[in-house]
């Protein structure tokens, strides 16, 4: 297993972000967003690339422990 725990938690910040953006796409489709329509939006725009972001360095540090 090539699961580190700095790649543990930025596969955790890349669900809980993903989790984030789909929430907030059900805030918005709905019409009335508990936050406000731009504070989700806001959420929204930072969540998208952050999950990416996220994914990306937990596969880039798995990939740099495999022995």
């Amino acid at each position: 297993m090539y699961l580190t725990p700095k790649s543990g938690l930025f596969l955790g910040g890349s669900c809980v972000s993903a989790i984030a953006a789909v929430g907030s796409i059900f805030e918005l489709s709905y019409g009335q967003p508990d936050f406000g329509f731009t504070t989700t939006a806001i959420i929204l725009g930072l969540s998208i690339p952050l999950t990416g972001l996220f994914f990306f360095a937990a596969v880039k540090d798995a990939r740099a422990n495999i022995k």
